[in-house]
């Protein structure tokens, strides 16, 4: 028994020192050192005074750590702004290495301009922050911008509608016409990717003043008329502008109940026009201006039947055969399988030109007729 109280007591003992140390652990000075400073690393940004000015370098405070030094490359790479810096002066300097021969922290003025800005693109992101920059070249995958120093990049695909070039089939040669056209124009963006590392900056215009568009947006509804003033024209349609800030686009296919061929010869920029209000999304307005007009297939399915003898204008060919207008906005296909070839067909039906048919199909409500040349 004596052996195993014995035993007893000296784990006793060892729990209490054990106690002992660990409250010595947890104590006032473990508390100390979790209150102090870390050290600085490579890449970190810090500040202090300058305390001495050599010939070629400049001495920072940097207490308690020790002293930084800008000498070397970075002295050169920043000579001009420590031109006026005097002793007391505090900088803001990055870590670019923290084992030098003679003991100091080396420090780089440039690096850590560049790292706060990268943070305040950063910051700018998260913010959704709008920026009115200018525009200082272009390529053919869109503009470039340079913001604080950093130069940055704006996809042609980020750029809103009313400045996205509207080239006909995506000619690239054209688009990057239209966006070297740009070149000293201010926009309205907003910074959507900051990457330090990769050194990209990539900014946007689709997302800069939504609030202020979706407002404007707001007023309009689908089925209201409105006036406005035609901004430019492609192959694909009209854009019309509503409002200032608000723009939409009348597309080939609304223009009007006859073929349009080339929306250029149609209107020109500064034109007024009547249009309806079609669809809305996405905060995009589309438009009409055929809407305005009564159907004329409407009509047209009151006067003409299947197998009907009619005098008709061809007003173009396709790969499928000819169109045949028989009134302005109902047209209907001559296909190429009435002709031994589209050599015969395009002889024998000549554009512009008058000629007796007979209607194979005719379904108004669809909008679709059928020819075949009267014997």
């Amino acid at each position: 028994m004596a052996i195993e109280t014995e035993g007893v007591k000296r784990l006793h003992d060892e729990e209490e020192e054990g106690a002992v140390v660990v409250a010595e652990k947890e104590g006032p000075m473990a508390e100390l050192l979790k209150s102090a400073p870390k050290p600085p690393t490579t890449d970190d940004v810090v500040e202090g005074p300058v305390i001495a000015i050599g010939r070629a370098c400049v001495f920072v405070d940097l207490h308690p750590f020790g002293t930084g030094i800008i000498f070397g490359r970075e002295y050169l790479s920043a000579r001009e702004t420590l031109k006026n810096v005097n002793v007391g002066d505090t900088v803001t300097a990055k870590i670019i290495g923290t084992d030098n021969a003679d003991g100091y922290i080396e420090l780089s003025l440039r690096e850590a301009r560049q790292a706060l800005i990268w943070g305040e693109a950063e910051m700018a992101v998260q913010k959704k922050s709008l920026f009115e920059l200018a525009i200082t070249d272009a390529n053919k995958g869109g503009l470039i911008i340079n913001w604080n120093g950093i130069q940055g990049f704006l996809p042609a695909s980020q750029l809103a509608p009313a400045h996205y070039p509207r080239v006909p089939d995506g000619d690239k040669e054209k688009i990057f016409a239209e966006l070297k056209r740009m070149v000293g124009q201010k926009l309205d963006v907003q910074i959507i990717t900051a990457n330090p590392k990769e050194q990209k900056l990539i900014f946007s215009e689709k997302g800069a003043g939504v609030s202020e568009r979706t407002s404007l947006v707001e007023k309009y509804h689908v089925g209201d008329v409105v006036g406005g003033i035609v901004t430019g024209a492609t192959e694909f349609g009209v854009f019309i502008k509503l409002e200032e800030g608000l723009e939409g686009l009348v597309h080939i296919s609304e223009m009007d109940w006859a073929l349009v061929e080339n929306p250029k010869s149609r209107y020109k920029v500064g034109e007024a026009v009547k249009v309806k209000v079609i669809e809305i999304k996405d905060d995009k307005i589309s438009l009409s201006i055929k809407a305005l007009a009564e159907d004329p297939w409407k009509v047209a399915g009151t006067k003409y039947h299947k197998d009907q003898k009619v005098d008709a204008v061809v007003i173009k060919h396709n790969k499928h055969g000819a169109l045949a207008s028989i009134e302005e906005g109902v047209a209907g296909l001559v296909h190429i399988s009435e002709f031994a070839s589209e050599e015969e067909l395009r002889s024998r039906l000549e554009l512009g030109k008058v000629y007796p048919f007979i209607i194979t199909f005719f379904e108004p409500k669809e909008r679709r007729m059928t020819l075949k040349p009267a014997l």
